[in-house]
């Protein structure tokens, strides 16, 4: 089946459509919701929550622009309005205080920066940090937008993102600046 064809057989609220709409993008979109939320079991719940919605209003999808990308907004405003619910997740400029060593510069050497460890330092990022960085690296929002969106003013969004940018810093000098080789640290 061609996408135009499972979404059309969503549209007639066929199972066969609906799984092959869900086999097709669940991976992704379970990659999606994941960046967002840390646990595993609530992030399946967004996913899941996310399809239904998608299947509800699958009639909306006009075929303007990817169907990947509606569903993927989808995924993304599931799960921040998960986030929203939750206490405390925008961490004020006293609350935490990063040290970076402004003498270090990422370079050449973040070639062997895998995706995978990116995600992971990502991953690690507070809530208020990681979704702001999510939503403008990875997702393309602007900070008006992310402000809009969660609530937040377009500062707190830049202040957000300018703490994940340098927690993310201080966690790749941290990882990865010995020497691989022999063990000592690099000058």
């Amino acid at each position: 089946m061609t996408e135009v064809e499972i979404i059309d057989g969503c549209r007639r609220n066929e199972p066969v459509s609906q799984r092959a709409l869900y086999e097709k993008y669940a991976g992704l979109m379970f990659s999606v919701c994941r960046r967002y939320v840390k646990v595993q079991e609530v992030a399946e719940e967004m996913l899941s929550n996310g399809f239904v919605k998608a299947f509800k209003n699958i009639d909306k999808f006009e075929f303007r622009g990817s169907f990947e990308g509606w569903l993927r907004r989808i995924m993304v405003n599931e799960c921040l309005n998960y986030l929203q619910t939750q206490k405390g997740i925008w961490l004020s400029i006293e609350d935490a205080e990063f040290e970076v060593n402004k003498s270090h510069s990422v370079s050449d050497d973040t070639a062997d920066l895998h995706v995978q460890d990116l995600l992971a330092m990502v991953d690690e990022l507070p809530t208020g940090y990681r979704t702001v960085f999510n939503m403008y690296c990875i997702e393309g929002y602007k900070h008006n937008e992310i402000g809009e969106i969660l609530g937040i003013s377009e500062n707190t969004s830049k202040t957000q993102l300018m703490r994940a940018r340098e927690a993310l810093q201080k966690k790749y000098h941290e990882r990865f600046s010995t020497d691989k080789y022999t063990g000592y640290e690099q000058a």
